[in-house]
């Protein structure tokens, strides 16, 4: 059983040494355990402290592309070089590595394809209060849209098996957090979640420049999946909601036109004509986005068994060396 734990990295030439400090050199029912550096871009000394850290492995992207890329980048390296489980860690030390033997427990047990670490919101003291409220309300939209019960949607800190990587394809350019955890859900992957330590704040987050540009990007990423994966749903509650508009509006020019009081009026009947036909036309673009949505299930089908066969030599590599060391007792 091979696990890798990726840190995407962006400047972390200070902080990458601490963490690298807590990863943890052997935990049971693992055989290996390597470390994936993702150099987003950096420009300071952060590939020069890593190789020197000792870590096994260095993607580096050239331009600086987001944290999103960045995990991308991670999780496709991780399974070229054969990973069972895949760790994701931030480099700034945020989350405790101790911890880490605890979050690939379960997918050890085979209870879940996905662990999230809960940070325990409430217990960080150098969250504001009014972060830790956007937090929770965030991860209750989250686990509204997910189907899950994840209380800390927005944790970095997670692991995943083969099965659940290989699955999974982020399109945001923001951040993966949310919007992997709303594709497990309606992917049907078992999604659980422990409780984690963190530790001291070392730096500011760079994810987002302030509280309120981090709640339109959120927004927007939850929607714009959401709408992904429940298109005819998403469009139907729009599309009702103006047809329903424009049929209170109607009821309302019927009681005018009944009671002889029409004069003044008749804006309200071409208003409610125009909001038919928008209503009409929005729930028809659902039934059509929903056509679209089972094409997009199969491009992914298709993908995963791409993917999977991309990757099932370095699996098939990487399990016969465990063979081979519990053969020879090593």
């Amino acid at each position: 059983m091979k696990l890798i734990i990726q840190i995407p990295c962006f400047n972390e030439e200070k902080t990458l040494p601490v963490t690298m400090r807590d990863i943890p050199k052997r935990i049971d029912g693992i055989d290996e355990i390597e470390v994936l550096i993702i150099d987003d871009g950096s420009t300071d000394r952060t590939v020069e402290v890593a190789r020197n850290l000792g870590v096994h492995h260095i993607v580096r992207l050239t331009k600086n592309k987001g944290l999103a890329e960045a995990f991308m980048a991670g999780i496709n390296a991780a399974l070229s070089l054969g990973a069972d489980i895949i760790v994701n860690t931030d480099a700034d030390n945020q989350y405790a590595g101790s911890d880490i033997a605890r979050l690939v427990k379960p997918i050890l047990e085979g209870k879940a394809d996905i662990v999230i670490g809960n940070r325990q919101i409430d217990k960080i003291g150098h969250f504001s209060t009014a972060k830790k409220l956007l937090q929770k309300l965030g991860s209750w939209v989250v686990r509204q849209v997910s189907n899950t019960d994840i209380p800390d949607t927005t944790s970095g800190f997670r692991a995943m098996n083969r099965e659940a990587a290989l699955r999974l394809n982020v399109l945001s350019r923001f951040t993966y957090t949310l919007e992997t955890i709303i594709q497990a859900g309606k992917k049907n992957l078992a999604v659980t979640h422990i409780p984690v330590h963190t530790n001291e704040k070392l730096r500011e987050s760079r994810l987002f420049s302030s509280i309120p540009t981090y709640i339109k990007r959120s927004i927007g990423t939850i929607f714009r999946i959401y709408t992904i994966y429940e298109p005819l749903k998403m469009f139907m509650i729009i599309g009702g909601t103006i047809f329903s508009l424009g049929l209170f509006i109607s009821f309302r020019f019927l009681y005018f036109y009944l009671t002889g009081h029409v004069s003044g009026h008749i804006q309200s009947l071409l208003l409610a004509t125009v909001l038919f036909i928008i209503g009409f036309q929005t729930m028809v673009m659902g039934l059509m986005a929903d056509l679209i949505g089972s094409n997009r299930s199969l491009i992914e089908n298709t993908l995963y068994r791409v993917k999977k066969m991309e990757h099932m030599g370095n699996s098939e590599e990487s399990c016969e060396k465990n063979l081979e060391r519990k053969d020879t007792g090593e």
